[in-house]
């Protein structure tokens, strides 16, 4: 990652390789960056801190920066921790830097700091510009996306969006991988539930001539622009960006997860294409990427205390609190006496919006044979566009 965004935008974030947990949930195997910016100007503008973890790193990158200068602003797009852990700590350190938020930020700013606000602050409401010198920066407020007093910065002289967690992903800088799916994977789990202001937020950038974008997490975005700004438009508008099938499956003793396997095996041979986990052991974030992913989902669960194997329980109900929408949902259910997983797993997804349900349900007692199987061969005759 260079220093430089452009001239006077410099890059004065930290990398974080040894986190386990994003939010404490999801998993971040290539680790995370925490991104903040300086813009160096007849008065100079800090674009947020960082976490607590990056510290030690930012403090060095930002007195490189500033250069025995002191800066005059700190912006503060979002109070996730993430991002505003040494809100004070620049605050000790620099007694005449003014915050620059809006309303919601300041209202919302002690219950995380104790900071003498007398005089420090500078509200900003939607179209507010505050002028640098040569950099003006334009306010607009982004609402819930994905907390109430986040808000984007627009710098009008070289066209950088500052655009807080939106187009943010997983991984470090240094991080060698496609954007697309650590994106995904962050934008579903994170944001997902907010599409609708999600979209707000795309037709404000819309109407904006913008050349880089700067994410709080991840990497500056300075090519293709229109690639990345349309993967948001389709994901926040809970499109399927893939036509396919994705299967999760809950198995106890791998019977359900032989039936999964089988539909794999018959929704491949007819040119389908397909992606299968395994919710019992494989990465619940990823698995709610994918579903949201493709056009068409398959729940496959074993019944369990008279209802639907845990884990099974625990993807659906991501599902539910990402607004999962606009797709087709077929069931696979399982048990030795009473199979009630499909009723179970059905009822939840007809609570969710634009959901259709496959007429086939395959129904197994303990182990696929002839009957099932045949229900298996029907189903996947319908999946197939």
């Amino acid at each position: 990652m260079k220093d430089f965004i452009c001239e006077k935008i410099l890059y004065i974030g930290a990398n974080d390789k040894t986190l386990d947990l994003f939010e404490g949930q999801y998993e971040v195997p290539n680790g995370v960056s925490y991104n903040s910016y300086i813009i160096m100007d007849d008065a100079i503008a800090v674009m947020d801190t960082v976490d607590k973890r990056g510290t030690d790193e930012w403090l060095a990158k930002l007195e490189k920066a500033l250069d025995g200068k002191s800066p005059d602003y700190l912006v503060i797009s979002h109070l996730e921790p993430d991002h505003a852990a040494n809100i004070k700590t620049i605050c000790d350190k620099y007694p005449q830097l003014k915050l620059i938020g809006n309303a919601k930020t300041f209202a919302m700013l002690p219950q995380f700091f104790d900071i003498d606000l007398t005089d420090r602050t500078v509200t900003v409401k939607e179209g507010d510009t505050i002028t640098l010198g040569a950099h003006t920066l334009q306010f607009f407020m982004a609402p819930m996306v994905h907390w109430p007093e986040v808000m984007v910065t627009y710098e009008q002289t070289e066209k950088v969006l500052f655009s807080a967690d939106a187009f943010g992903k997983f991984g470090t800088l240094d991080t060698d991988e496609d954007w697309a799916c650590e994106a995904r994977r962050y934008y579903f789990n994170i944001v997902g539930k907010y599409g609708a202001q999600a979209q707000a937020l795309l037709k404000k950038a819309a109407a904006l001539d913008i050349k880089t974008i700067c994410p709080l997490h991840g990497p500056i975005l300075s090519e293709n622009l229109d690639y990345y700004i349309g993967k948001y438009n389709t994901w926040s508008a809970y499109e399927p960006e893939d036509e396919g099938v994705f299967i999760a499956y809950a198995s106890i003793y791998g019977n359900t997860a032989a039936a999964a396997y089988k539909l794999k095996e018959l929704l491949d041979a007819k040119g389908v294409k397909t992606a299968i986990t395994d919710l019992a052991r494989d990465d619940m974030a990823e698995a709610v990427e994918d579903a949201f992913r493709y056009d068409r989902l398959v729940c496959a669960a074993a019944t369990y205390d008279g209802g639907v194997f845990p884990c099974m329980e625990e993807f659906i109900s991501h599902l539910k609190s990402k607004t999962y929408r606009k797709r087709t949902v077929a069931f696979i259910e399982n048990g030795s006496w009473a199979p009630m997983a499909a009723k179970k797993m059905r009822a939840e997804f007809e609570m969710m919006k634009d959901i259709t349900i496959a007429d086939n349900v395959v129904s197994i007692k303990s182990t696929l044979n002839a009957d099932s199987t045949a229900q298996l061969s029907a189903l996947a005759d319908e999946l197939v566009k």
